[in-house]
């Protein structure tokens, strides 16, 4: 995965069937905290609300956070449509809430996927859409006499720097393209100086 793609700020939709209105709430989410609060904030607000159904998926680097939860509706008929929205937008970091107020008509349970299905929609597709590039961090300590070498070397590969401190041993702070790192450790080698992922 060399890049993934998240919605820039929150975005509501609207789906009414047989009465019953679902109220679509999509966020940007980095942890299942942010997740919990969300839903914490949205259970107050719309708290006379019959069914709060969400899902979400997060990457924090090391593992992939998954879940999908109907809230008392019939197994798998709200929060796996939801899920089935983020994954069909193709974003991550991502929890879309669907709130429910029961019309008095039941729907069915293909009526309700559709529901669930729709609103999720509805919010995602107003939302502006971030790709962000996946880079590796690295570090660079050299003597200051190499300072032009090194600085060379970091632009000829397009690094994003960080940040730099300049004494009588210098270090640069750097974010790369994964699939460039060792070409990039391999040219710095060559000019004796210390590379190493952060």
């Amino acid at each position: 995965m060399k890049s993934y793609r998240i919605i820039k700020s929150p975005t509501e939709g609207f789906y009414k069937e047989k009465g019953s209105k679902f109220l679509g709430f999509a966020y940007h989410v980095n942890s299942l905290e942010d997740v919990k609060n969300k839903i914490e904030l949205l259970k107050k607000e719309y708290y006379d609300a019959r069914h709060h159904c969400y899902a979400h998926l997060i990457n924090d680097g090391n593992q992939k956070l998954i879940r999908a939860n109907d809230d008392g509706e019939p197994n798998h008929s709200a929060g796996d449509p939801i899920l089935g929205q983020i994954r069909s937008f193709d974003l991550t970091n991502t929890l879309v809430v669907v709130v429910r107020y029961f019309g008095g008509t039941k729907l069915g349970v293909s009526g309700l996927i559709h529901a669930y299905k729709t609103a999720a929609e509805d919010a995602l597709s107003k939302a502006e859409i971030e790709v962000i590039q996946i880079k590796q961090s690295f570090v660079v300590e050299y003597g200051y006499e190499k300072t032009n070498d090194v600085l060379r070397i970091i632009n000829d590969f397009g690094v994003e720097i960080n940040n730099q401190e300049f004494l009588a041993a210098c270090t640069l702070f750097g974010r790369i393209e994964p699939e460039k790192y060792e070409a990039l450790k391999d040219k710095l080698n060559l000019v004796h100086v210390k590379v190493s992922k952060t």
